[in-house]
């Protein structure tokens, strides 16, 4: 039974082909971005969280990472600049794909997704991050402006932040 659930996870993990940040020649991020589930690319109102949320969770627990909830939307600037950001800058959109699970959560006037959005601490502002182990345990609620310097979002901060942030756990 144990060598079938690690050829099941093995086969999961081969399937996702989730690149190594730190690799030479690592792929771009459209190939890495042609991988990942729906819900890690866009805010969509139609989105139903939970289930979104529950299937994060269960890719987490299946590659041993954590999973990084980003609230905002397609009327957020400061959303918009930091996916620009992440794009321009590879060595962290690599990272921070092959590092977490990530779920975006849409808020907006057509959708504030209330109900999920009470499950989770109180958002400040837009963007809003948390970070959640895969079983779903809470680590973090963080201002994304934290990751920010004078010039916009820092390469140095966010490095930082998803290093501290990673999941610590042994893969088994």
């Amino acid at each position: 039974m144990k060598s079938v659930i690690i050829f099941a996870l093995s086969s999961l993990l081969v399937l996702l082909n989730i690149p190594d940040a730190k690799a030479e020649g690592s792929p771009s991020h459209q190939s890495i971005e042609a991988k990942l589930p729906e819900y890690s690319k866009v805010y969509d109102d139609q989105r139903d969280p939970f289930a979104d949320a529950n299937a994060a969770l269960a890719l987490a627990r299946a590659t041993n990472r954590n999973v990084l909830i980003e609230i905002g939307g397609n009327w957020c600037t400061w959303c918009h600049k930091m996916d620009a950001f992440l794009l321009k800058n590879p060595n962290i959109y690599n990272k921070l794909h092959s590092e977490y699970v990530l779920l975006k959560i849409n808020v907006s006037d057509s959708n504030e997704n209330e109900t999920f959005m009470k499950s989770l601490p109180p958002v400040l502002g837009y963007p809003h991050m948390y970070v959640s182990t895969g079983n779903g345990k809470m680590l973090l609620s963080k201002d994304t402006a934290e990751l920010q310097n004078e010039d916009g979002y820092s390469a140095e901060y966010w490095l930082t932040f998803l290093e501290k942030w990673q999941s610590k756990q042994p893969s088994s």
